[in-house]
C-alpha cells in the first residue's frame, strides 16, 4: 500500500475519532477547549473548510460545523452551550496568543 495513502487514511481515522469523541463530550465547552488547548470544535470546522477550499471544493463554514458537531451549530448551542463565566472569558483573552492560527482569535 502507498505510504502517503496509508498516512492519509490513518490521519482521517484519527480525525474521525477526535470528532466522535467531541460529539460525545457535550459537557466540554468550546471556550474550555480554547483556554486549555488553543483550539475547539469551531477551529476543527475551519480547518476542515480550509482543506476543502484547498481542493477547490465549495463548503461553507456552517456545513463544516455541521460535520464536526453532528448537528447544526444553532442546535448545538441550544442543547449544549452555556454562557461563559467571567473567569472563562478572562482566560480566553489571556491565552489568545496560544490559540490556533486558523481560529482567527489571535489575529490583530
Amino acid at each position: 500500500m502507498d505510504s502517503n495513502k496509508t498516512r492519509t487514511e490513518l490521519e482521517a481515522a484519527a480525525f474521525r475519532g477526535l470528532v466522535e469523541h467531541l460529539r460525545r463530550r457535550t459537557d466540554v465547552q468550546n471556550i474550555d477547549l480554547m483556554n486549555l488547548a488553543g483550539f475547539c470544535r469551531n477551529c476543527l470546522s475551519k480547518w476542515y473548510m480550509a482543506a476543502a477550499k484547498e481542493r477547490d471544493m465549495d463548503l461553507s463554514y456552517d456545513e463544516a460545523r455541521e460535520i464536526v458537531y453532528g448537528m447544526t451549530y444553532g442546535q448545538w448551542k441550544k442543547n449544549h452551550q452555556h454562557d461563559a463565566s467571567e473567569e472563562q472569558k478572562r482566560k480566553f483573552e489571556e491565552t489568545k496568543p496560544l490559540h490556533a492560527e486558523i481560529s482567527g482569535h489571535n489575529k490583530d
